[in-house]
């Protein structure tokens, strides 16, 4: 069957937001004392929301309300500075617009706060994002399939057409908790041993790779 229900993840996948989080991350936890991290921590960090990459950053001794009160500076100055150094990764842009020329619908679907994913879309994709879906009260974290599968019906479209791309394990294990195949891609937080151990199949080295993967290998499917 043609897929041409097209689900995204978010950060590593269609924008670089990496700088911005770092900034937002030391921000927050140099509020309370703790030591700043690296770059290279926080991109390992990330992935899984914004409380579990805040934890990660943390000793294990820091209390729940103390964990809470680091997020909420984090979100803060984070939806003050959301946009500074971010951008979308070279070649998205023309991607979505080809997607969109095929007659795609497209969706992100990510484990950042929703306001900040909706804010972000809107900002850098404006037309091509149909919609775009972060974790809520509502929507829980992936890899829980919830947000993949509440994207699919919105968009009055079936999990036999859709696909998932994402850049990192917790988006290959939501592909398979929606019954999805998964592209990964290589220009984001994890490199391809690592995906390839966490059951990575399709991989895409730069953003128009994609489409011939969906063409030619997924298609089949």
């Amino acid at each position: 069957m043609k897929k041409d229900t097209i689900i995204f993840d978010l950060d590593g996948t269609l924008l670089n937001t990496l700088e911005d989080l770092y900034t937002a991350f030391n921000y927050a936890i140099k509020n309370f004392g703790y030591p700043e991290r690296t770059i290279e921590e926080i991109k390992s960090f990330v992935g899984n929301g914004i409380k579990k990459a805040i934890e990660r950053a943390l000793p294990e001794s820091v209390s729940e309300e103390e964990l809470q009160k680091i997020i909420s500076i984090f979100k803060e100055y984070y939806e003050k500075n959301i946009a500074v150094k971010t951008n979308p990764y070279d070649g998205i842009l023309p991607l979505l617009k080809e997607l969109k020329n095929k007659s795609c619908k497209i969706a992100v679907v990510s484990n950042k706060y929703d306001n900040a994913v909706k804010e972000l879309c809107k900002k850098y994709f404006g037309e091509y994002i149909d919609i775009a879906i972060g974790e809520s009260t509502e929507i829980p974290k992936k890899p829980n399939p919830q947000g993949v599968l509440k994207a699919i019906k919105e968009l009055n479209s079936s999990i036999e057409s859709s696909v998932y791309i994402g850049d990192s394990e917790v988006d290959i294990q939501t592909a398979k908790n929606a019954d999805l195949p998964c592209i990964s891609v290589l220009w984001g937080f994890k490199d391809k041993d690592f995906l390839v151990q966490n059951g990575g199949k399709y991989f895409a080295k730069k953003p128009k790779d994609i489409i011939e993967i969906i063409e030619k290998k997924l298609y089949l499917i």
